[in-house]
């Protein structure tokens, strides 16, 4: 247990290491911020015939939902462009497939109008359906395009009534994408089944999920979610991995997102110079129910399938991400004056062990989020990577060395005692 914690705490480390762009080089990079686009936040509030209930500080969910969505929009900071849509708000009747078509946007992303959005707020009126799934494709459609960080805030207190759409598959697919978008979930007064979804549709996109029961709770988790839109990340980069190294894409230093399906693998390429040094990290994150064993390799292979280094993890079914790294110094080479040094390429293999639960769908797969940066290589020869420890051969040769060593010191102590004994 020590061990498998030490090695999640050094794993992690590297990816957070990595991760930050400590020795990434100047420029914007894959998956670097550039602060040319403005953050987006989408609100997505249910406006369903439940958000008449006086359950919340003696009124309705619905006077709590705009009580708190005028102050959220007094608090916006001004570099986050901003928009509200509904779902359930326009349609009364008992007809599902109308029902379940019920979503409208009631401000459109962008820079911010506070009294024009206070005034649409005003105007919601509790009514129909809830189409939880249909909102959040819209809510994908309203924050299309930018770069910058995109984050839909759904709040709602039911489950969805629109299956068989089911939202957090949806949300699956959003993230899928690989637009770098992220759902929030509140749920107001909730049931064990709204959490369930709720949580689900959260975690499918590196979200999160918050109970409330409050209009001052709303209010704050609200405020915290857009102005977390409004702090500087790095979104990672959208890639296919290939099924071989051969057709693998050839990544630069960044962050870099994919999906991979159970049971298969994912290879990318990344060209080391000498003297440089490939540094490497993977997450897989669980985003459905899954067995509660599982692990992910990460593999730095030649073109030609001879492995130069590897890291590995293993996990019990505590957490929903496993994380692993590598790194792999190529040496200097001397060569004739004028001649440029040649690259080599380097394939890294991505698999994990993931099995999906019984009934669980395996598509899409499951999100993997892989660092890749190639700096410098270590001068100092205390460094354990300069000396090619972690590729293995050099490791083994120290071992058999030193047994061999220990073997002829303990024969030599066993003769000589049993000589001792005898002449005694």
């Amino acid at each position: 247990m020590i061990t498998r914690t030490r090695l999640a705490a050094g794993t992690c480390a590297l990816l957070a290491a990595l991760t930050a762009g400590l020795a990434f080089p100047s420029g914007a990079a894959a998956g670097e911020p550039t602060g040319e686009d403005a953050p987006k936040v989408d609100l997505v509030l249910d406006v369903s015939g439940s958000m008449r209930t006086r359950d919340i500080d003696g009124g309705t969910r619905m006077a709590a939902a705009k009580q708190a969505f005028n102050e959220v929009l007094d608090a916006t900071p001004e570099e986050v462009e901003l928009g509200i849509r509904t779902l359930g708000a326009d349609y009364p009747g008992d007809d599902r497939e109308r029902g379940c078509k019920d979503t409208a946007r009631l401000y459109p992303v962008g820079p911010l109008d506070r009294t024009e959005a206070k005034t649409a707020v005003a105007t919601l009126s509790p009514t129909g359906w809830t189409p939880i799934g249909p909102a959040l494709l819209a809510a994908a459609d309203d924050l299309e395009g930018g770069a910058g960080s995109k984050r839909i805030v759904l709040i709602s207190d039911g489950e969805d009534t629109c299956a068989p759409l089911d939202p957090c598959e949806v949300a699956r697919e959003i993230a899928a994408k690989g637009i770098g978008l992220t759902i929030d979930t509140l749920g107001l007064v909730p049931n064990a089944k709204m959490r369930q979804q709720l949580s689900c549709i959260a975690e499918a996109t590196g979200g999160t999920y918050t109970s409330v029961e409050h209009t001052d709770e709303l209010t704050d988790r609200v405020n915290q979610l857009v102005d977390r839109a409004a702090d500087p990340v790095v979104t990672p980069v959208a890639t296919e991995g290939a099924g071989s190294c051969a057709k693998a894409p050839t990544l630069e230093s960044g962050l870099y997102t994919d999906r991979e399906e159970f049971g298969r693998e994912r290879w990318y390429r990344v060209d080391v110079l000498p003297g440089q040094e490939l540094r490497a990290s993977v997450s897989v994150g669980a985003d459905r129910a899954v067995a509660p064993s599982y692990g992910v390799l990460l593999r730095a292979v030649t073109v030609h399938g001879r492995e130069i280094v590897r890291g590995e993890a293993a996990g019990d079914g505590r957490t929903d991400v496993i994380s692993t790294g590598l790194r792999y110094p190529k040496a200097e080479r001397d060569g004739a004056d004028g001649d440029k040094p040649a690259a080599e390429t380097v394939c890294l293999q991505v698999t994990h062990s993931f099995a999906a639960a019984s009934g669980v769908k395996t598509t899409p797969g499951l999100p993997l989020e892989l660092t890749v940066d190639v700096v410098e290589g270590p001068g100092d020869a205390d460094d354990v990577a300069a000396f090619g420890l972690g590729r293995g051969w050099w490791l083994l040769g120290v071992l058999v060395l030193v047994g061999f060593l220990a073997g002829l010191l303990w024969g030599w102590l066993s003769r000589w005692r049993f000589a001792v004994w005898r002449t005694n």
